[in-house]
């Protein structure tokens, strides 16, 4: 027999004395805010969609809270500022052509360059450069470039110096939208090197109600596929990754909650105001328990788990007993995660007095009926 079930029995002899009838109909049908957790208790396990798991010093271990993320990020590599950029079709390039010595065609490095203007590479992949000709150009980067006009300009000019540059790289610009400051394209030679850098030259994210990173989701699309979904914090933490040319990077907003109900002084949703949140912190960003209502054996943290990707996997429900001292340190230790359910159960007393409650409702209601209580009576 649950609690519960001891509390409709006590109730139910005072009911007969009363007059009135309690079946079980009328205990379930008492107001509440959430499921009377004595039954998980004492059913089997086995028959509900659930495993119930006590949390003490023990159990929590295999719970804890997550360190700190923050990490070194591994692409050093693959951001160094040395990685060639190749040229592409519709690029824009300011050629300038040196000689060594004076009088001959192109001044020497010393005097006014010899600026040829800026060549656009067209559809085909090719400039026009002024006394070279034409210079296949795409695919090719700026060094490989000045090579090949050395090497078509051969003996027309005596030992030539070139200069390649990039005027207008439109093909080397990755697109940033979203909850950003300033949305659009963004150049990659403006030392723009990985998705980080793009955002923040974005102007950064539109600053949230609760200022937090960890409310963020970033996902970056490269040649039509989805190659990264991740919280903004976690790329601040260390998950940063290279960005190509092309790419498409999408701020948008993510908000990792929790929800808090029962015997607490403010129930509702809450947003997770950092990456790694202990269940004590987050019933003290509530206000904690309800002193009048609250059962302190009775702290319990639903959990669906893996249930999206793995059809087949079990809930969880964790349950606490804050009425041992050690439970304290527990809580401490317990990290909570987005969408879980903090339900903190009514003391029995409390349940108690709401039989009382309802029947007394119930008799003063009868007594008007029959005209035994006057109107100006109140419950």
């Amino acid at each position: 027999m649950t609690v519960w079930s001891r509390l409709c029995a006590a109730a139910r002899p005072l009911a007969v004395a009363l007059g009135i009838g309690l079946g079980a109909t009328a205990c379930t049908a008492l107001p509440g805010d959430g499921p009377w957790m004595g039954g998980a208790q004492t059913t089997s396990t086995e028959a509900l969609p659930f495993d119930v798991i006590d949390l003490t010093p023990t159990t929590v271990v295999a719970y804890r809270q997550a360190p700190t993320p923050d990490k070194p990020t591994n692409m050093t590599s693959s951001l160094s500022p040395a990685q060639p950029l190749t040229v592409a079709p519709g690029d824009s390039l300011k050629v300038r052509i040196f000689e060594r010595y004076g009088g001959n065609i192109f001044p020497t490095i010393q005097g006014q360059s010899a600026d040829l203007g800026i060549q656009r590479v067209g559809a085909d992949g090719s400039i026009k450069v002024p006394v070279v000709g034409t210079v296949q150009v795409a695919g090719l980067d700026l060094n490989q470039i000045e090579r090949k006009i050395i090497q078509q300009l051969g003996t027309q000019v005596q030992e030539p110096e070139v200069i390649v540059e990039f005027d207008a790289p439109r093909t080397h610009t990755v697109m940033v939208s979203g909850d950003v400051k300033n949305p659009g394209r963004v150049s990659m030679l403006e030392d723009v090197r990985s998705v980080v850098d793009a955002i923040n030259k974005a102007g950064g994210p539109i600053a949230s109600p609760t200022g937090s990173a960890n409310q963020l989701q970033v996902v970056v699309r490269r040649n039509g596929q989805v190659i990264l979904t991740s919280q903004f914090s976690d790329l601040l933490a260390g998950s940063d990754i290279a960005v190509q040319k092309g790419d498409e990077i999408v701020v948008r907003p993510n908000s990792r909650i929790f929800t808090v109900l029962g015997a607490v002084l403010k129930s509702g949703n809450v947003e997770m105001s950092k990456h790694n949140l202990t269940l004590l912190e987050a019933l003290g960003q509530v206000g904690g328990l309800n002193d009048v209502r609250a059962n302190k054996t009775g702290v319990y943290v639903f959990r669906m788990g893996d249930l999206e990707t793995n059809p087949t996997a079990r809930g969880r429900v964790f349950r606490l007993d804050l009425f041992q001292p050690v439970s304290i340190f527990v809580a401490q230790q317990f990290g909570l995660q987005p969408r879980d359910v903090i339900y903190v159960t009514n003391a029995p007393l409390y349940e108690y007095d709401k039989i009382l409650t309802s029947i007394y409702r119930t008799f003063s209601i009868i007594g008007i009926a029959r005209g035994n209580i006057p109107l100006t009576s109140t419950f």
